[in-house]
């Protein structure tokens, strides 16, 4: 036997040695978690089709775009309120901004008294919408409480799984199960905190985000109604001078 023939034997050995030891791979650590595996798979992958979502409309162009900004400030300069509660109206412009300028502007329009409210209307519009964003992160948190209820779940049937194997096999058999089993709760239990884990940090990241989006459209919609102000009641006047007293006649006389 050549010295290459050799050489390509003992290489085929050891793989074959190194796939047997340490060959396992993720979908065979899955099929180790059974149904909870699987489960928690499935649970992974909505997780992160949320973490992309709110990563697009977490973002200040995203929920008070420029051009509305923009719109909206040339709208309420011009006393176009009309105009501006069916910009806002619109479908097609919906966004933390428009939905909160609409709905204050057209509860003002309703009430009594008028424009006079405006800046409460905006306040109660705002927080709507900041419970709103609330709501779309929640069920990230959702999903990091259920992680690890999966995961632990399948602790338990593992485990329930590894004591009827003692009680009921006997030999290298009940080894066997034993391992299987005990592979199934510890394996859903890490999956499990992998899913729960990463959810956290987001939750927590979206939640301060939401935070600093709603305090920067706070500011911008306070522009708008100084704008809206403005318009309504006129530059200030700037007050006159005052009179001096005459002096009496008598007085300038003596002078």
């Amino acid at each position: 036997m050549s010295l290459m023939a050799v050489l390509a034997q003992a290489s085929e050995t050891t793989a074959k040695a190194a796939a047997t030891e340490d060959g396992k791979s993720l979908l065979s650590y899955l099929n180790d978690g059974g149904i909870t595996g699987y489960a928690l798979l499935a649970l992974s992958v909505a997780a992160i089709s949320m973490w992309i979502y709110l990563f697009m409309i977490l973002r200040q162009s995203r929920q008070a775009p420029q051009s509305d900004i923009d719109l909206l400030t040339r709208m309420l300069k011009e006393g176009a309120i009309p105009d501006a509660i069916r910009h806002c109206e619109n479908p097609e412009n919906a966004n933390f901004l428009t939905r909160m300028m609409g709905g204050a502007l057209r509860r003002c329009s309703r009430s009594q008294l008028g424009l006079l409210e405006l800046r409460s209307a905006m306040e109660e519009s705002g927080q709507r919408e900041v419970e709103r964003l609330y709501r779309v992160v929640d069920w990230v948190a959702v999903i990091a409480a259920v992680g690890p209820m999966l995961g632990l779940l399948g602790t338990v049937f593992g485990m329930i799984g590894a004591f009827g194997s003692i009680s009921q096999l006997e030999g290298a058999a009940r080894s066997k199960e034993l391992a299987n089993y005990m592979s199934l709760a510890l394996v859903t239990t890490a999956l499990g905190l992998i899913v729960a884990i990463p959810c956290t940090v987001v939750f927590s990241i979206s939640r301060r985000k939401i935070d600093e989006i709603a305090e920067r459209i706070g500011d911008i919609s306070e522009g708008l109604a100084a704008e809206l102000s403005t318009r309504l009641t006129g530059p200030a006047q700037r007050p006159a001078a005052p009179r001096m007293p005459a002096r009496p006649a008598n007085e300038v006389r003596q002078a």
